[in-house]
């Protein structure tokens, strides 16, 4: 039970890290929001946890550099990006499918009974309605149809991603390392990652932008809330309830992510949007159903 609520509190904060993240897109570049929002995760997480992991095998190292590369370098730059180019809500929505992905990863894995009618049924719909949602999210904030097309495909890559990285954690939760470490462990290999990317990813932010009170305030939720406890409580969650049924909680994160992109963002949510949410959240609870 205690793992069940920790998924469900982990994915509601997710759910409003992508307007939290509009927001700060204002004054920083994609890239450098990852960098300190993860700087100051990984801070809090060695305040908290400040002894040094020990490995149990070293080609375990190997299962934490990939955790870091997957779940913290290339999901959340390419969900940063992806909210560039289209709206949080048809972002939101979009990533939530990586439990699809992640049963898909399950079947190819050898685990045939991940693949059965309800599922397929229930992938068809979810795809059904990202692709309402997406065509529809272009059509409502404006813009470039090619652009909003380019951040869409951006954050249903990143679901891709997200479902390897919960497999990966997985496997690291299996080895019966502890949640608190292994997670400063995966931050430390995402950070180093990172630091090629900097040069390029767009001017250093400047001193009024950090200070700026809306900002501190987003960074702080970003990178102590949403990065540091949450991935802490997410991989608890995976490590008592499995990477696959942990991942079906994260079809709450479109219904948080819409509501809050209205209110925060003032995002249109019009018909067309709603239906698409509807057949998303439809198509991922029918594909997870036991």
């Amino acid at each position: 039970m205690k793992a069940h609520v920790l998924a469900a509190l982990t994915v509601f904060v997710w759910g409003i890290t992508f307007v939290s993240t509009k927001v700060l897109l204002v004054d920083f570049a994609p890239v450098w929001i990852l960098f300190v929002r993860f700087a100051l995760g990984f801070l809090a997480l060695c305040c908290a946890r400040p002894h040094l992991l020990r490995l149990q095998e070293r080609h375990h190292e190997r299962l934490f550099a990939l955790a870091g590369l997957a779940g913290v370098a290339c999901y959340f730059l390419m969900e940063n990006v992806a909210l560039t180019f289209t709206s949080a809500t048809a972002v939101g929505v979009i990533v939530a499918t990586s439990p699809l992905f992640c049963a898909l990863m399950s079947w190819a894995r050898g685990n045939r009974g991940a693949l059965t009618v309800r599922f397929v049924v229930g992938f068809a719909l979810a795809m059904a309605g990202i692709a309402l949602v997406s065509f529809a999210s272009g059509g409502a904030i404006g813009g470039s149809p090619l652009a909003n097309l380019a951040g869409c495909a951006l954050a249903l890559g990143a679901a891709l991603v997200w479902a390897a990285y919960s497999t990966i954690v997985a496997r690291i939760a299996e080895a019966g390392y502890e949640t608190l470490a292994s997670t400063k462990r995966i931050f430390a290999w995402g950070l180093l990652f990172m630091l090629p990317a900097l040069p390029f990813g767009g001017p250093v932010p400047n001193m009024a932008a950090f200070i700026d009170p809306v900002n501190l305030a987003n960074l702080a939720f970003l990178g102590l809330g949403a990065s540091a406890a949450c991935f802490a409580t997410w991989g608890f969650a995976v490590k008592h309830l499995g990477a696959v049924t942990t991942s079906t909680y994260i079809y709450l994160v479109p219904a948080v992510t819409a509501v809050t992109s209205v209110i925060v963002l003032g995002e249109p949510f019009t018909a067309p949007i709603a239906a698409g949410l509807v057949l998303t959240i439809a198509g991922l609870a029918l594909s997870n159903r036991p």
